[in-house]
């Protein structure tokens, strides 16, 4: 247990520490944890082989203790000295009356305690006795006196461990209708966002065709323009041949004419 501690500490000063977990390290006895953990809130010491509590230091700060699967059978007095103790998990130990409970009547905050599979439970009217004896407590195994399930234990957990409970608070006060609207909204603003892109892609892309299909048009009537004008230029020299082919032949003949009459 001492290593173990030494590893959890991690070059921590023991007032620094707030929560510290040793399960399974064991040892039959508390050694090397002391008064020096004086800011301590949060304790397990799941499965560790515990016959006794013998040792256990002063821990005044001490509110969560979890000593469940050891073999505890008395010696609860020992606890006195974390008088803010609010949650105690004894279950799977050894414990096999309810005078051996007698020494939590002094934690006037104690509200959660658990004895499942102890001895103790098989007492005739177990739950009524617990109750009776510790007034402060609102949980025994997990259930009210009404035999309600502890539905607010893991705000009380966090609590105890030092997290804010108002961030809870904040979390709850939220409608789910709200949130439900809030998503739909979320993922509508996608969508929209999807198809304007894809709306664009296609304007984009019709642009371009148009500026093709321009393009083609000025090519083409480039080219008939061109046509046109090589089609007027052979006409032209068509033209020109047939008036200038006559006058040949014509001069042609005066020269005839001529010789025959000298």
């Amino acid at each position: 247990m001492e290593k173990r501690i030494q590893l959890e500490k991690m070059g921590r000063t023991p007032d620094k520490i707030k929560e510290l977990n040793l399960d399974n390290c064991r040892s039959t006895s508390i050694v090397g944890l002391t008064d020096d953990f004086k800011n301590l809130e949060s304790l397990s010491l799941i499965n560790v082989g515990l016959t006794s509590l013998k040792g256990f230091p002063s821990l005044p700060n001490l509110k969560k203790l979890e000593l469940s699967d050891n073999r505890i059978s008395g010696g609860l007095n020992v606890l006195k000295d974390s008088p803010k103790l609010t949650h105690l998990n004894l279950s799977g130990n050894k414990i096999r009356d309810i005078e051996t409970l007698e020494p939590l009547k002094q934690f006037k905050h104690l509200k959660n305690l658990d004895l499942f599979n102890n001895e103790v439970t098989s007492v005739e009217n177990y739950r009524e006795k617990v109750f009776k004896l510790l007034p402060s407590l609102k949980y025994l195994d997990g259930f009210d006196q009404d035999e309600k399930e502890a539905e607010d234990s893991d705000v009380e957990d966090d609590e105890v461990n030092g997290n804010d409970s108002d961030d809870e608070e904040g979390i709850e006060g939220i409608d789910e209708d709200e949130l439900e609207e809030e998503e739909e909204i979320g993922l509508n603003a996608v969508y929209k966002q999807h198809l304007d892109e894809e709306s664009e892609g296609d304007d984009y892309d019709g642009v371009e065709d148009e500026e093709d299909e321009d393009d083609d048009d000025e090519l083409g009537e480039e080219e008939e323009e061109a046509e046109g004008e090589g089609q007027d230029e052979e006409d032209g020299e068509e033209e020109e041949a047939t008036p200038r082919g006559k006058k040949r032949k014509h001069d042609d003949d005066a020269a005839a004419d001529g010789e025959a009459t000298n």
